[in-house]
């Protein structure tokens, strides 16, 4: 008999955080973030005994933000391009690295989303690592993509408003 299948979908940047000042338009430091560590073994045996079998980690990939991350290399986005402070997590800036709010250590940022997936996996049930591939942000740039991979907008004609050789419209 096949297993029945059951999700359990969660945004980490609210999971776990226990910071209740909920400022309007407050900074990480004033409103806090969850963390992928707040996934402790004990939380994954109780959600797997839930019947949950699956979790769906959203808003995991690194997406813009107000957050100035420029001291571990991350790129600053523009005020102007990002939902709020912490922004949205469907405004992708770089598919190959993860979301640093949710890093206790920013520079370990893979390594602990590597340990959730292995903590998940040991609570035994599997990952879903939200994915949204028609949703980025404005000022994309991957810093960790593989050698060889182009930039989305890399080779843009910006002069063009728009092109189908283009991955953006642009407008001035």
């Amino acid at each position: 008999m096949k297993e029945k299948v059951v999700i359990y979908q969660v945004l980490p940047r609210l999971f776990g955080n226990s910071n209740t000042t909920r400022k309007e338009n407050g900074t990480l430091e004033e409103n806090g973030c969850g963390k992928l560590n707040n996934f402790t073994d004990a939380v994954l045996a109780r959600i797997h005994d839930m019947g949950f079998t699956h979790i769906w980690y959203t808003g995991v990939i690194r997406h813009a933000t107000q957050t100035n991350y420029s001291s571990y290399g991350i790129p600053t986005q523009h005020a102007e391009v990002v939902k709020g402070k912490a922004g949205s997590p469907y405004a992708i800036t770089d598919y190959y690295d993860i979301d640093p709010d949710l890093a206790e250590n920013v520079s370990m940022r893979m390594s602990e989303w590597e340990s959730l997936i292995e903590r998940t996996h040991k609570a035994g049930m599997k990952v879903i690592m939200d994915f949204v591939p028609n949703h980025v942000a404005r000022e994309y740039h991957s810093i960790r993509k593989p050698a060889g991979v182009r930039d989305l907008g890399e080779d843009d004609d910006k002069n063009m408003h728009f092109s189908i050789q283009n991955n953006f419209y642009y407008t001035w």
